[in-house]
């Protein structure tokens, strides 16, 4: 057989995809994973901003490298932090396997960052005038997988009488619009401010930690998906937390926080329990 190399257009260069064709490959990731999928803790883990892989469909979405490594693409540092958490709390983790760039799991469809065309104040020429079917095919592939995946587990816990702590696990950038932050971590809440009020006490009182309150992000339905829907609606207590991410960006780093988190939730978990 004689292969042949195909030669890329523009507009691949770009990351655009034929909507009539499948945007993953069969031996390529699924869209979603689940880490210690039989734990029994009563935290669930999440983990929306896993990795910063991209269909091999869309290519490089038009960014160099450099982008694609940046904090843009993906939480850093989130994931190893997230499966340290599971494994020292005996917790189910979900995580995404694909970048936020194509499409962002901690958002509602309706928000501009749902894929977002400029990140920061990077643009993201596979994100612009996409066509509608493009649009539904990312959320088809990518989104309900994981949202339904997640939906499902707590249907299940909850219809066994239990009540689930749902804990987002998510990364910051130190600089933002260049601008330095003041926060080594944050606890983003909406309706669980007991549960969050909790953690933020105690991480505070770790080595004199400067911890966020709804900061560097607050949460609101307009712009989240994991609080408002997958904790607030059921009337389950649920937060995201948030580590600054050059303190979690090597393994020592991931140890101590994640450390640092078990202790502080253990001790949350048995405060806020009815």
């Amino acid at each position: 057989m004689t292969s042949t190399t195909a030669i890329k257009s523009p507009d691949d260069r770009r990351g655009r995809h034929d909507a009539r064709q499948p945007l993953l490959a069969i031996d390529e990731p699924p869209p979603y994973a689940v880490f210690n999928p039989d734990g029994k803790s009563p935290f669930l883990l999440l983990c929306e901003h896993a990795s910063n892989r991209m269909p091999r469909a869309l290519g490089d979405m038009g960014l160099p490298e450099h982008e694609r490594q940046r904090h843009i693409a993906w939480d850093i540092g989130a994931l190893a932090l997230a499966q340290h958490l599971s494994l020292s709390l005996d917790a189910p983790l979900f995580f995404t396997n694909y970048s936020r760039l194509v499409i962002d799991c901690n958002r509602p469809l309706s928000a501009p960052s749902f894929i977002p065309e400029v990140s920061e104040t990077t643009e993201i020429p596979a994100n612009r005038d996409l066509s509608e079917m493009e649009r539904q095919q990312r959320i088809d592939t990518l989104f309900r997988p994981f949202a339904d995946a997640v939906s499902r587990r707590l249907d299940l816990r909850q219809a066994r009488g239990e009540r689930p702590f749902v804990v987002g696990v998510h990364s910051f950038t130190p600089v933002y619009f260049g601008n330095q932050r003041p926060w080594q971590a944050g606890i983003l809440y909406r309706d669980a401010e007991a549960f969050a009020q909790s953690l933020i006490r105690d991480l505070s009182s770790e080595e004199q930690l400067t911890i966020g309150d709804n900061e560097p992000y607050n949460i609101h339905p307009d712009e989240d998906y994991t609080v408002p829907v997958h904790a607030d609606a059921r009337q389950l207590p649920g937060v995201l937390i948030e580590v600054r991410h050059d303190l979690i960006d090597t393994d020592a780093g991931v140890k101590a926080w994640g450390e640092r988190l078990t202790r502080c939730l253990q001790t949350s978990l048995r405060e806020c329990r009815p």
